[in-house]
């Protein structure tokens, strides 16, 4: 029988999960998270102006990629946006995409260590927070052992 003729409810893993309305502002939170930290750490301001001077190019990117996933990745099984895969996918997108808008606005390619402090310092950050949220989410279901 097609998918579309089944008269049986969707169930388990062949179910998209909802979209987590939160987890969008998170990621958010860490980009700026990235940029508040970067900036301290060389001793450059942490004003707005500042942050968000270093932040915009990586939440540009961390915006498209959320539309890219949303629009193709969503409705696989399993796509839930604290998996690892979903870490993955925004991570690598806002990443590298991060990386190219930055590099068009000042002219000049990203110095190699910058990429490598922020492919970890972004990592840390966006799988981090998924981790310890799937962490609490199986912990509070009915049932979950304790």
């Amino acid at each position: 029988m097609s998918e579309t003729s089944d008269p049986r409810p969707e169930t388990g893993r062949n179910r998209p999960e909802p979209i987590l309305w939160w987890a969008l502002p998170v990621d958010i939170v860490a980009v700026v998270l990235f940029a508040i930290f970067g900036r301290g750490a060389h001793g450059e301001s942490t004003g707005v102006a500042g942050i968000a001077g270093t932040a915009w190019p990586f939440l540009v990117a961390l915006l498209v990629t959320w539309i890219a996933r949303e629009a193709f990745v969503r409705s696989a099984p399993g796509a839930s946006a604290l998996t690892a895969r979903a870490a993955t996918a925004v991570w690598a997108g806002t990443l590298v995409l991060g990386m190219i808008i930055r590099g068009l606005a000042t002219g000049k390619i990203p110095h190699w260590s910058f990429m490598i402090v922020a492919a970890i310092a972004l990592a840390i950050l966006f799988y981090g927070w998924r981790g310890i949220a799937a962490l609490v989410r199986r912990n509070s279901r009915p049932g979950a052992p304790r």
